[in-house]
């Protein structure tokens, strides 16, 4: 108890400096989600206590009448939102429990996944980015179900994420769970830090790609996942 009173009335992090420190550069440092050792020693009920503390002062600051009956509630709404929903991806007990089945159709063509809408928040600036995944792999003696390719794909952006880290850890993550080398990755998305602020370009989308195993070695296959993105429902 007497942690969580020293957390919800002082600042442990001086946030100033480590801005200071970035500045304006928005640097990719690893594959892994940049974080603290200590990450995951609150727990939940602690986060969305001290987000709905500071989220409160931020919209204080911002001159808003906390007394109304529409934005009263709203700090608490966020921080609920942030813990529970778009930045859950962070704790790694929500991580897919993924259960792998035999191949017994012996299928050893690729299997392609296509259209997944994904959301996710761009970290240097926390607004959406929003698309769609592509994904393919080759069975290595085992399948996964189809709605596991989806839900790992919705973990890792249930993050704040740059497209590449996010692209490179569904990636490895699938081969990972597969067992499989064969894995291939495409992100085709939106970024709100483009079209909604800045150069406010709300027409261009931006494409990553992971590849592994055959589809990293064999143009032929490659190709022909990329000719499957092409078609229409």
């Amino acid at each position: 108890m007497k942690r969580k009173e020293t957390l919800l009335n002082t600042a442990e992090i001086d946030l100033n400096q480590v801005i200071d420190e970035i500045g304006d550069e928005h640097v990719g440092t690893s594959h892994d989600t940049p974080l603290r050792d200590d990450a995951f020693e609150m727990d939940d009920d602690l986060k969305m206590a001290l987000i709905e503390k500071h989220f409160k002062e931020i919209m204080y600051i911002l001159g808003l009448d906390l007394s109304d009956d529409s934005l009263k509630g709203t700090p608490r709404r966020v921080a609920k939102m942030f813990v529970k929903e778009v930045f859950s991806g962070l704790d790694p007990k929500n991580k897919p429990d993924v259960k792998l089945f035999k191949n017994k159709y012996k299928y050893n063509e690729m299997l392609v996944e296509k259209d997944i809408t994904f959301y996710s928040h761009c970290e240097h600036h926390f607004v959406p980015i929003y698309g769609k995944a592509h994904v393919a792999y080759i069975s290595d003696g085992h399948v996964i179900g189809l709605s596991k390719i989806n839900r790992i794909v919705q973990h890792f952006a249930k993050r704040p994420q740059v497209q590449e880290r996010l692209t490179i850890q569904i990636g490895n993550e699938l081969k990972s769970a597969l067992g499989t080398e064969d894995v291939a990755v495409v992100l085709d998305a939106y970024h709100m830090c483009v079209s909604s602020r800045g150069v406010k370009d709300t027409s261009s989308s931006t494409v990553t790609s992971f590849y592994s195993g055959r589809f990293e070695r064999e143009d032929q296959l490659r190709n022909e996942f990329l000719k499957y993105l092409e078609l229409r429902k």
